[in-house]
């Protein structure tokens, strides 16, 4: 602490005439306060202390939970030596406020005084540090200057100890440098959007959304009653959930409610309905600039100097909040402008990076305010918010692999199909175009893939819905859109509606296109295909021989989509006992196939599988084991150990091993596959509900009943679960069991 010079200006805590030590004149003082400035370096003042209890936290009814962060901040700032500085940033409407004030507020009766200093601005800085050297010394009160006043204020924190001061929202840490450098003990907690550049300033803490319970209390308690009546509290944990637990969003929501009578059920549909104004609504008497709408807005107009930051942020609005790979951003600018961008966003909180994972995530409601268009608001205005939604659709397209049936592209589109589907879910189907409809059709088929056959549905029906608007009904994408339908239809179990779309397919593809056109005779597979899923064999053989005698003639009986044609027409012989066209077929196919395909190409294989299995029909069974253990020797050399090829080929030679009476070896490989199916294409694929129905039968063929009824029960459960009680695979469950 410096002591008052005796020779120089005395300091003014040291004398008891303020306006005599301020003017030298001890018969007036009038029209010449404003005129003093105390120079930076002057000395501090005399080491009086601060009145008792000196603080100004400001009340904050909503605050509730945080008590890890409060234990932290107790951790923290419990050091006794040296000027402690700590930071907690996150999104705009986190809680940081709230957290600082109420733990300020416990800290009356360790610190004094306590005192809260709004510093968004170096205005707000200079304007709370001045009201600061005024509460400690109120007889300054109208004679100093606001700079002269910070000043005092300054000195004083730098000659005690023992304060805590709050400075809330600073928009960058080196706006308080200046602060910092001057004082060498007490206390600062600083709340700030910005998440980086803390380094050697203070040490940060992240602030997250409230748990689910607290945003819960959090409602409760600002709307003023402890729920919905009539409502056990899952309409709140609702509306809490779809605000994403954010603080400030569960305040402004419950304001509302208890303003207005409104049930947390009814807000949500509100919404949904009314979004742009319920984000912007601060309730009667609230304050319309703490929204989430205008706390953002706020955000961006900080970052306003990069545009790509805004465009990147309503881009990602479109996607999942989490794990947003970087690819997807990528592309929006050039690397570097990119990058800038998204490093701007992640400094003002607006988005969180992982490193290591590669990808960035959003708040939920973040997006839920950025893809909502308001003519309003610089940002969000409507053409922006629809510009970025068909970015979001092209950076899709450009990130989807195209080889979506080959195991490889299985991480790469796992990783990105929950934002296909968020996408879908947010973008109204009138707004799709050409290519989100070409997306959601690929996502489609992949899905169908992985055996999500009700996801696979919607998916395809909105892609052929989008198609049917913006090309027609007979354009070749569509009619291919259609098909693909069509199979999914029956990979549901919905065989009467798979019929009924390919017949249509097929007679808009005789007309449209022709009778050779690749997409007729890929519908008249698809057709032949649903009439045998519905038991109609006899009918798919005529169409499959149809389609066989079309690709004949226009492709050359070589051709590998022709051999697939044989293939299918083989397969369905055997399926109704007429072994006497199933051999040579199946024989005739296999020979072609090897010369003209080689021995690795998948229908190669399915020939060997299509012979074997006829073999097994014709009771065989030595040949026909022979045969299955060539082909899954061949899918393992050819494709892994768990390729689906290979799984399916191990799944025919434990059935085959069954027909031979060899159970020990369909049990072991039987549970093998499922094993290998569960962890690859997960447990409700209808690839693993097959095999935990063949290894419920393999234990039974091996007399071990118990075990054998308790799979086929489970199985049952699980295909009325995933598949529907109607399905065919379904009702040959509870055959099975029976």
């Amino acid at each position: 602490m410096t002591t008052p010079n005796p020779t120089g200006p005395r300091s003014i805590a040291a004398t008891g005439d303020l306006t005599q030590a301020i003017t030298g004149d001890h018969n007036t003082a009038t029209h010449i306060a404003h005129q003093v400035v105390l120079p930076p370096q002057s000395p501090a003042p005399a080491p009086a202390p601060a009145p008792p209890r000196l603080r100004n936290i400001p009340a904050r009814l909503g605050f509730v939970g945080r008590q890890h962060e409060l234990a932290l901040l107790d951790a923290a700032l419990a050091t006794s030596r040296g000027v402690v500085v700590h930071a907690l940033h996150g999104l705009g409407g986190i809680g940081k406020s709230a957290l600082a004030a109420h733990w300020a507020d416990r800290q009356a009766g360790e610190y004094n005084p306590v005192w809260w200093i709004g510093a968004e601005t170096r205005s707000d800085m200079d304007a709370g540090l001045a009201a600061l050297a005024t509460a400690l010394h109120p007889d300054l009160a109208g004679i100093l200057s606001q700079e002269a006043l910070r000043e005092r204020a300054v000195q004083w924190l730098a000659s005690h100890d023992g304060w805590l001061v709050v400075l809330d929202s600073v928009a960058e840490p080196s706006d308080v440098n200046w602060l910092l450098d001057r004082t060498t003990s007490g206390r600062f907690v600083i709340t700030s959007r910005r998440a980086t550049g803390w380094h050697g300033i203070a040490e940060p803490l992240s602030l997250d959304v409230l748990e689910p319970a607290d945003a819960a209390a959090l409602f409760s308690r600002v709307a003023g009653h402890d729920g919905d009546p009539g409502d056990p509290g899952d309409a709140t944990a609702a509306l809490c959930a779809e605000l994403g637990h954010l603080p400030l969003a569960v305040e402004q929501a419950a304001a509302y409610c208890g303003e207005t009578g409104t049930t947390a059920a009814e807000y949500l549909d509100l919404l949904a309905e009314y979004p742009a104004e319920l984000y912007a609504d601060s309730g009667e008497g609230g304050d319309s600039s703490r929204t989430v709408a205008r706390i953002w807005r706020l955000t961006l107009d900080r970052i306003a100097d990069d545009p790509l930051a805004g465009r990147m942020l309503r881009v990602l609005a479109w996607y999942a909040p989490d794990r947003i790979p970087f690819a997807l951003l990528d592309g929006l600018g050039g690397t570097l402008a990119a990058r800038r961008a998204r490093g701007r966003l992640i400094a003002h909180s607006m988005i969180r990076a992982d490193a290591e994972d590669r990808s960035v995530s959003v708040h939920r409601l973040v997006q839920a305010v950025a893809r909502t268009a308001d003519p309003e608001d610089p940002h969000r205005r409507p053409e922006l918010v629809a510009e970025a939604r068909e970015t979001a659709v092209r950076q899709l397209v450009r990130a989807v692999p195209l080889a979506w049936a080959d195991p490889a592209s299985w991480p790469a589109w796992r990783e990105l199909l929950p934002h296909v589907d968020a996408l879908a879910e947010h973008a109204p189907p009138e707004t799709d175009t050409v290519e989100s409809a070409w997306l959601f059709h690929l996502s489609g088929l992949f899905l169908l893939n992985q055996g999500a056959v009700d996801r696979a549905v919607r998916r395809l029906d909105r892609a052929l819905t989008a198609q049917r608007r913006l090309l027609g009904r007979e354009h070749a994408e569509t009619l291919r859109t259609q098909r693909e339908l069509a199979a999914a239809h029956r990979g549901a179990g919905a065989v009467e509606r798979a019929v009924d779309l390919a017949m249509e397919t097929v007679r808009r593809c005789l007309d449209a296109l022709g009778e050779d056109h690749p997409e007729t005779l890929g519908a008249w597979t698809v057709l032949a295909d649903a009439y045998r899923a519905a038991g109609n064999t006899r009918q798919a053989i005529l169409v499959y021989q149809a389609a066989l005698d079309a690709r004949n003639r226009t492709l050359g009986e070589d051709h590998q989509v022709s051999l697939g044609a044989c293939n299918d027409l083989a397969d369905a012989y055997r399926a109704v006992g007429d072994l006497d066209h199933a051999f040579p077929l199946c024989e005739r196919t296999l020979e072609r196939c090897r010369e003209t395909l080689g021995e690795q190409h998948p229908e190669t294989l399915r020939a060997w599988h299509n012979l074997a299995s006829t073999y097994r029909a014709d009771q065989q069974v030595r040949r026909s084991v022979e045969l299955a253990e060539r082909t899954l020797r061949q899918c393992r050399e050819f494709f892994g150990d768990e390729h689906p090829n290979t799984l399916w080929a191990e799944n025919a030679l434990a059935g085959a091993h069954r027909a031979a009476g060899d159970t020990e070896r369909a049990v072991a490989l039987c549970e093998h596959t499922l094993a290998v199916r569960e962890r690859v294409l997960g447990p409700d694929h209808p690839d693993t509900l097959v095999s935990r129905s063949n290894l419920a039968a393999a234990y039974e063929s091996a007399g071990e009943k118990d075990r054998a009824e308790q799979l086929f029960v489970r199985v049952l459960a699980d295909r009325i679960r995933v598949l529907g009680p109607d399905h065919p695979d379904t009702v040959r469950s509870r055959k099975n069991l029976g």
